[in-house]
């Protein structure tokens, strides 16, 4: 790639990325959502195909495949001969045809990603920090989106849909909890996040949960063969989660639900939640008290580097208070998966599904089918891959306010 030269502003400047191509259109119509959605699912299909599958007739399939191939959202694949007839021709997404741009800001680290149209990521910047302060993030992020996109072709510059933004809710009231004075996160609490950041980049600007983006990019990147009802766990510095209904992340209300890390949880004399015994923060506590250095526990997960002897009774406890959490949850809703993943190396991951596993059985449970528990497919990054899926989902897949996956 040839290198622009761009100076780094005090914000990124709107005639330095001229949108065109797929931002052209704007919102993509139902059915050319219908299309993605459903090649984005099911893999490269050719046109009789999509006619099958979604009820279109075979010539507003045409039309529409060959505005999106204009677009540079679909491309051509080889060919297909069968025994009689014309040849048949797959359609594939393109992974050019779009990018997309996610943050994740978190208690003790942001990361900010940007990827393509397939999901496949094409670069990452990460920092830590004691604990975040809104000023901070948006230089943060005005400096990373420099860094991940002055690189890129004119074409694919202006092929960037949007900024998501994963983040917790209400992160002035976690204050106490990651041992930080209260006053040093107040300003959150008037902190337009979405707005200032809006006002620094020149693409539109989307928010949800962190928790609950991850969710959604385990829906639309994760392995395909997950039932279209489970129960998502992220172990993050608190422990949280996303709830899927008939193939859509419930988002609830207040976009809150699926706040798993808020369940009660057995623990002795004084009631506890599950954010209490299966969150990271469990080892960094630990860690502090042998008076170890914690600062490894959020960079790269695969370079953790913590003692058996700490994270042995931590996973332990983490899966007794999820199993708990399973259970209850079983108890309203009959969903049949339970996926579990995190800010944790893919060693400890399957350690404590295996846990899970087995915690699960010594619950009482009658009445209750058990679910199948395994490990998520996205990975550490699954919250800031969340973040970019935002504008992906709302200008790209068949429901705007909703991760749809397609029976």
């Amino acid at each position: 790639m040839t290198e622009l030269q761009i100076p780094v502003p005090d914000r990124l400047k709107a005639e330095d990325y001229v949108m065109r191509g797929s931002n052209q259109s704007g919102m993509r119509a139902h059915n050319e959502r219908l299309v993605l959605s459903l090649i984005r699912q099911r893999g490269p299909m050719a046109k009789a195909d999509i006619a099958r599958a979604t009820g279109l007739s075979a010539q507003t399939v045409s039309v529409i495949m060959r505005a999106l191939e204009e677009d540079g959202l679909l491309a051509k694949g080889d060919p297909v001969r069968g025994k009689v007839g014309q040849p048949l021709v797959p359609m594939h997404l393109n992974p050019e045809g779009a990018y997309f741009l996610g943050i994740k800001i978190g208690r003790r680290n942001e990361e900010l990603v940007l990827i393509d149209f397939l999901g496949r990521v094409h670069g990452r910047v990460q920092r830590t920090h004691a604990y975040p302060r809104p000023e901070d993030t948006v230089r943060f992020a005005v400096d990373a989106i420099h860094k991940l996109t002055d690189p890129l072709e004119p074409e694919q510059k202006a092929r960037i849909a949007g900024l998501g933004i994963a983040m917790p809710f209400e992160m002035w009231n976690w204050a106490r909890l990651i041992g930080i004075e209260p006053a040093k996160m107040a300003s959150w609490k008037n902190y337009d996040i979405k707005a200032e950041l809006a006002a620094q980049v020149p693409y539109p600007v989307y928010m949800q949960n962190d928790a609950s983006s991850a969710c959604g990019a385990e829906l639309v990147f994760g392995a395909q063969d997950a039932p279209r009802d489970f129960l998502y766990f992220y172990v993050g510095y608190f422990i949280g989660g996303g709830l899927v209904l008939n193939g859509t992340l419930y988002n609830g209300r207040s976009g809150n639900a699926g706040a798993l890390g808020s369940m009660p949880v057995p623990g002795g004399q004084e009631p506890l939640q599950l954010i209490d015994v299966a969150s990271l923060s469990g080892i960094e506590k630990r860690m502090e008290a042998a008076g170890l250095p914690t600062t490894g526990l959020w960079g790269d997960p695969e370079l953790w580097s913590v003692e058996q002897d700490i994270l042995d009774p931590w996973i332990k406890g983490a899966a007794d208070g999820i199993a708990h959490a399973i259970a209850a949850a079983a108890s309203i809703i009959d969903f049949e998966l339970v996926m579990i993943d995190g800010w944790i190396p893919g060693a400890v991951r399957e350690n404590l599904v295996k846990e899970v596993r087995r915690a699960l059985i010594r619950i009482n449970m009658a009445g209750i089918t058990p679910p199948d528990v395994r490990p998520g497919t996205v990975g550490p990054s699954a919250r800031s891959l969340g973040a970019a899926c935002l504008p992906l989902s709302e200008r790209f897949l068949v429901d705007g306010q909703a991760f749809l996956k397609q029976s």
